[in-house]
């Protein structure tokens, strides 16, 4: 039968690269961080999503290491029936405190807090409304439930008061969106949604994976930037990003919803728990965020920094309000053409096309830190004004 198969799938990986949409991995050979080593070359990394610098920090490090010393390496088991350690607990504390939510689960990817959330809690007879550029983790969650869907466009509140006046025939109704919408850089307008759920009686919930540790007054987030604290009544996010870099992610808001995601949530109750290292350097990450708002401020200024000079020399970039700079280039091949020369010039930057973005949309996505300094921006600016230069998107 695999002959058959194996035929198939040659010839749709033929496709997918005649189509230049065939996606190569290339390997870090040093840690992350603005710096890295690709086959023995120094590049400067402008597509991470180390927002705040702490990927390689010495205070993780450090906390990893002492974790690991106390409480071992791996738990070896699921939350409910021996995986659940004081730590455990202590981080689930300092994230609540940090969204000042009632309560807090960790999963083991943001992907399963999204696939986990919405099956426990709706049913055939409750609607999701989701924003049409959510993650994909959300799509494939909402896919798992039976509830009726909606879908508006992206940040789009007439089409969402559509949709809500639609789903009053169901139970309850959940409003759905990313806080930084991953491709683009804008951000949900979060206060108008809220405004929106109260007059039609919602929810709301809120990916924050690109967001916290970003937007904000102090990057805690999109419920900071519009003060809409207890107006949202469920957060995701992922610990994998600006907080730290590694892995996990976790739910946080009422505590009826987080009690009961621990009782029926599929991909909490049948997976392993978070490694005790990865725990312990994300306890560390929300101590530091306690102390300073240091690094924050410097992402602040060199988002505003690159975007500005960027657009100054001609490129087309996206609105943005969060770390990320989409500079449009709309070609598939050309995108991946552009990011191989940025590569040649020292600066490491992948190009997105479809599926990942719309057909017609493809881009580069620059992806700003606090570890980078104003010589790597400036670097990378000359590159893409070089580059952009020889490939004709700059005139």
């Amino acid at each position: 039968m695999y002959g058959k198969m194996k035929e198939y799938l040659g010839q749709t990986l033929a496709e997918i690269k005649e189509a230049g949409l065939y996606k190569e991995e290339r390997l870090i050979e040093s840690a992350q961080q603005a710096a890295i080593t690709v086959k023995g070359k120094e590049v400067l990394n402008f597509c991470a999503n180390n927002y705040l610098g702490l990927s390689n920090h010495p205070r993780l490090i450090e906390a990893a290491g002492k974790m690991m010393n106390k409480r071992g390496y791996g738990m070896s088991s699921v939350r409910f029936i021996c995986g659940t350690q004081d730590a455990h607990k202590e981080l689930e504390a300092a994230i609540s405190d940090y969204f000042r939510t009632e309560d807090t689960i960790l999963y083991a990817a943001c992907f399963d807090a999204n696939g986990g959330v919405f099956e426990p809690l709706f049913s055939e007879k409750d609607a999701i409304i989701s924003d049409s550029l959510n993650h994909a983790s959300i799509i494939d969650g909402v896919r798992l439930c039976k509830a009726q869907r909606y879908r508006y466009a992206n940040a789009d509140m007439e089409e969402l008061e559509k949709c809500l006046q639609v789903a009053q025939a169901q139970r309850f109704r959940v409003i759905v969106t990313d806080g930084v919408f991953s491709m683009d850089g804008n951000v949900a307008p979060l206060d108008q949604i809220c405004d929106l759920a109260e007059k039609y009686d919602a929810l709301v919930m809120v990916d924050e994976s690109h967001s916290a540790g970003v937007v904000g007054p102090t990057g805690h987030g999109v419920s900071e930037l519009y003060q809409t604290y207890g107006r949202v009544d469920i957060y995701t996010g992922t610990l994998g990003k600006a907080f730290g870099g590694a892995m996990g992610g976790f739910t946080t808001g009422r505590k009826e919803i987080i009690d009961l995601l621990r009782q029926r949530s599929r991909p909490y109750l049948f997976s392993n728990s978070v490694a005790p290292a990865v725990v312990g350097a994300s306890i560390e990450v929300f101590r530091m965020l306690k102390e300073s708002n240091e690094l924050h401020s410097k992402l602040v200024e060199n988002v505003t920094y690159f975007r500005d000079k960027m657009l100054a020399a001609g490129f087309d970039i996206k609105p943005t309000q969060s770390a990320i700079c989409a500079v449009m280039l709309y070609d598939a091949k050309l995108s991946q053409t552009y990011a191989a020369r940025m590569l040649e010039e020292g600066i490491y930057v992948t190009g997105f096309y479809y599926p990942v973005v719309p057909k017609g949309e493809a881009r580069i996505r620059v992806q700003l830190s606090a570890g980078h300094e104003k010589a790597h921006l400036d670097q990378c600016i000359e590159a893409f004004i070089k580059v952009g230069k020889e490939l004709d998107v700059l005139k």
